[in-house]
């Protein structure tokens, strides 16, 4: 009896043994040693019927006890290692000459693939024939090795495609009401996860995407993939007063933290997610998607509500530094936020396909359908806000996607809009009795006032008075009249939030009535904001957009003629008042000309701007928007504005802008040709260029005149 024989036979006979963690690993390592190396077929395939089974292996209280996909894991990757060497050791023997001995077993790859697919028999369940089968198949073809005939190949993935669909079948079938049930409905999942790739397309069409995407789901929420977000309790569990007492108390708190990440289907979450992704494309029954999409969002309403009741959830990534000991920031809490990013990239690749579905699929596209689906997917993603609002963590494509296709849709169903708004709808700020806004209340903050921008024109007049003006008022209220409370990394986006919001409704011409209520408030609000509460670039924008408002075709042109004009004196007499220093650089492309917007150049250094400058800029931008009969005497007035800017390197800049709003078309037609008039015959080139100031102006020598009125050197001078 040769050694591998001998091998053969304590192998077996070991598999039969009572489960002894110790001997585990030994026997691991004598399978994939005699995989490699026995040269009958017959040997290979009775290995593989016996290790399905193997009663050391799988044990039934290893399994419940949180091993069993390790368990299933360690089995794909005994057979893919052994496919790996197989395919090596072939490639070796074409290279030997006439005579040498052969390098392993000699079983080429066609042969031993047949003899593994021979020994999934009918012995063991058929989510443990899907470990062998691609364990196989991975090891042989993945990473563009090309190892076995293109007939075995397809035979393979068929086979593999076939034990994945009976399985799930098999286990939906009993409802997942025995544990072994869930662990090969995981064990599918995973197996799938990692040969998707190897699948050719004609096969991964024949998966049952109408099993496989419940199944994906449980598997990514479940015990064990995420955990419906119970290992949050595990932190909250140890609070004690403050942080570090908390941290230094009971450090083992994190300790589930870490052996989830550490799990199978948790470190395998991007296959994993593009397989759901998949799923829910070809998926031929609708309820199947909806009630996936359910699924999510009650996770992830149950991860925000955990998250809320976490000792931690206060803490703003500001002041961890400040809060947090070093070791902690370097350890478990970088740990819990990779984990917590995991889950949202997760989810939002899952749902992506979903509200796309909504775009193509005939039978969710409807208006019973649609709108409903639209508001769990942004109910989905406002539980995630606390996540995504972090370091800017929604910016990737998928995200964006999904966040405006779901507001395309809802925006066409007006109930559906005035519901979400009121089902997502914070506490505003500075109520009686009410405390400071949480990191948390200010992400879900930020994320309503955002979304609530993009539903305005949807919305009928008083929704929007009580869903968004009221909200957004209140906040500004709130941090306008405590300038000195303590700044958060949500602190300028939530304010410019809540700018952006009034300026939503009031842009909206059906919501005319609240415009001229709200805009004394609101003006007087944002000059009181700046420069220490509002961005120069926001700034510009606000008063831009309230002077387009308050000028024609806007209806409250025709009711309030002097509105516009009334604002351009408010904001040139603050003009004149203001400061001279530069500000600090902002990012992006703040006071950069509308060329340099267009022609995508932003690494150029930014021009720097003072609050003097950004006022004046502010004039300039409101050119193109002003009332006809109004517009000349502003030219000059703004022009007079900018040469009254004393730094060279300052005016500069809003010369620049000025011409451009001259020469690149912002204006229409007939202001346009206005301007050309005012260049050419009213002066305008020598106060833009030269900086002079026009025949009319109406100040010479300090003496304040009317405009036309004859000055004392000329009337000594006249000989009149």
């Amino acid at each position: 009896m040769s050694s591998a024989d001998r091998l053969l036979t304590t192998t077996l006979r070991a598999y039969q043994e009572p489960h002894q963690p110790a001997n585990v690993d030994r026997l691991y390592a004598s399978t994939a040693t005699l995989l490699s190396n026995l040269n009958n077929h017959l040997n290979i395939s009775l290995l593989t019927s016996h290790l399905l089974t193997a009663r050391a292996i799988w044990d039934q209280q290893p399994l419940l006890d949180g091993g069993g996909l390790r368990t299933c894991l360690r089995i794909l990757s005994v057979y893919n290692t052994a496919a790996l060497h197989v395919q090596r050791n072939e490639a070796e023997n074409a290279q030997l000459r006439w005579g040498q001995p052969p390098v392993g077993s000699g079983v080429r790859c066609d042969a031993w693939a047949r003899s593994v697919a021979k020994g999934a028999d009918d012995r063991s369940e058929r989510w443990k024939h899907l470990l062998v089968l691609t364990g196989t198949l991975m090891g042989m073809e993945s990473e563009d090795r090309r190892a076995l005939s293109r007939g075995l190949r397809a035979t393979l993935e068929q086979a593999v495609v076939t034990a994945a669909n009976l399985a799930l079948e098999d286990n939906n079938k009993r409802m997942m009401l025995h544990t072994t049930g869930e662990l090969g409905s995981n064990t599918v999942i995973l197996a799938l996860a990692f040969v998707f790739p190897v699948l050719s397309d004609h096969h991964k069409h024949m998966l049952n995407c109408d099993l496989v995407l419940p199944a994906a789901v449980r598997a990514m929420t479940g015990p064990e993939g995420f955990q419906d977000g119970d290992f949050l309790r595990s932190i909250s569990a140890g609070n004690v007063a403050g942080h570090e007492t908390f941290y230094r108390a009971s450090p083992s708190s994190f300790s589930q933290v870490q052996q989830l990440e550490s799990r199978p289907l948790p470190q395998n979450m991007g296959p994993l997610s593009r397989l759901a992704a998949f799923a829910v494309q070809h998926a031929t029954d609708s309820r199947v998607v909806l009630e996936s999409q359910e699924r999510l969002l009650v996770f992830t309403a149950g991860l925000l509500e955990r998250w809320r009741h976490c000792p931690f959830f206060s803490v703003d990534i500001s002041t961890e530094a400040a809060v947090l000991p070093p070791d902690m920031i370097r350890g478990p809490w970088a740990m819990l936020w990779r984990l917590l990013k995991k889950i949202m990239y997760t989810v939002v690749a899952t749902i992506q396909p979903m509200i796309g579905r909504c775009l193509l699929d005939p039978r969710l596209r409807i208006d019973a359908i649609a709108p409903m689906v639209a508001s769990k997917t942004l109910h989905t993603l406002r539980n995630l806000c606390f996540i995504s609002s972090r370091e800017e963590a929604d910016a990737f494509q998928v995200y964006v996607f999904t966040y405006l296709t779901s507001l395309d849709i809802i925006t066409r169903y007006p109930d559906t809009c005035v519901a979400f708004l009121q089902e997502a709808q914070p506490n505003a700020p500075g109520q009686p009795n009410s405390p400071a806004l949480t990191p948390l209340d200010q992400a879900l903050t930020l994320f309503y006032l955002n979304t609530a921008e993009h539903l305005t024109l949807s919305l009928p007049t008083p929704a929007a008075e009580t869903l968004v003006l009221t909200l957004a008022t209140a906040h500004l209220s709130a941090t306008s009249s405590s300038p000195a409370a303590p700044q958060t990394s949500l602190t300028l986006p939530l304010y410019e939030a809540a700018h952006a919001s009034i300026l939503s409704v009031l842009s909206c011409p059906q919501h005319a009535s609240l415009t001229i209520s709200v805009i004394p408030f609101y003006i007087d609000t944002l000059l009181a904001s700046f420069p220490a509460r509002i961005s120069p670039r926001q700034f510009r924008l606000a008063f831009k957009t309230v002077v387009q408002i308050a000028s024609p075709p806007f209806p409250i042109a025709a009711s309030h003629p002097h509105l516009a004009e009334t604002l351009l004196e408010m904001l040139h007499f603050r003009a004149a008042s203001a400061t001279t220093h530069p500000l600090p650089a902002e990012p992006g492309l703040a006071a950069a000309t509308t060329a340099d917007v267009m022609q995508g150049d932003q690494q150029q250094p930014l021009p720097p701007v003072s609050e003097q400058t950004t006022l004046v800029l502010s004039l300039v931008d409101a050119l193109p928007f002003l009332p006809l009969p109004i517009v000349e005497d502003w030219l000059t007035r703004t022009a007079e504005a900018m040469n009254a800017v004393a730094d060279p390197a300052l005016r500069e800049v809003v010369r620049k802008r000025f011409w451009d709003v001259l020469v690149s078309g912002e204006m229409d037609v007939e202001r346009a040709a206005i301007g050309v008039a005012w260049w050419g015959i009213g002066g305008g080139r020598e106060m833009v260029l030269l900086a002079q100031a026009t025949p009319s102006h109406n100040k010479r020598d300090g003496e304040v005149m009317m405009s036309g009125a004859l000055g004392g050197n000329r009337l000594e001078q006249s000989r009149l």
